[in-house]
């Protein structure tokens, strides 16, 4: 059983680097199915090896669920790959977009066609994109929100709705 557990790890080594690319934790979690202690501890080390050796080469990373609600909060607005999708269809989580955001406000300033120019408190930046006339005076929270054909409209201390692209 030694000659079986050495082999094992010396295959495991020499492959290591070309097989880093391929890791995943699906190999670990087949090393579960494994009656025998012995093997399956020698599966478990090397899936785990493989994986390690993964993540040390940059190739493998793990995000948690409060990292990916924060790239969906932090790209609302934006067209980007669906990196959150991507992240939590395999937990079962939620791929469904985030549709509207709550935050508080920066600053507020009026550009010279009279549109609004709103800087949030998470850094965005949007800006009217609508002729709608709405006064801006001391403004601390903005509701974002999905609208039609993709686009946005905000509301301002829950006034009148405008229509906003984000900049920024």
């Amino acid at each position: 059983m030694t000659r079986f557990l050495s082999a094992i790890a010396a295959i495991c080594l020499v492959s290591m680097p070309a097989l880093a690319e391929d890791a995943s934790t699906d190999d670990v979690y087949a090393c579960a199915g494994i009656s025998t202690d012995a093997e399956r501890l020698a599966c478990y080390d090397a899936a785990v090896g493989l994986l390690k050796a993964a993540e040390d080469a940059g190739e493998v990373t793990t995000i948690t669920r409060s990292e990916v609600e924060k790239v969906k909060r932090d790209s609302f607005g934006f067209s980007i790959p669906s990196l959150p999708s991507l992240a939590l269809k395999k937990s079962g989580g939620s791929d469904k977009e985030l549709d509207e955001i709550t935050t508080g406000v920066t600053s507020v300033r009026m550009d010279s066609a009279g549109r609004l120019r709103v800087r949030l408190d998470n850094g965005q930046v949007w800006v009217q994109i609508d002729d709608k006339s709405t006064r801006a005076r001391n403004q601390t929270e903005a509701r974002i929100y999905s609208a039609a054909l993709g686009s946005y409209k905000m509301k301002l201390d829950g006034g009148v709705a405008f229509r906003v692209r984000r900049e920024q």
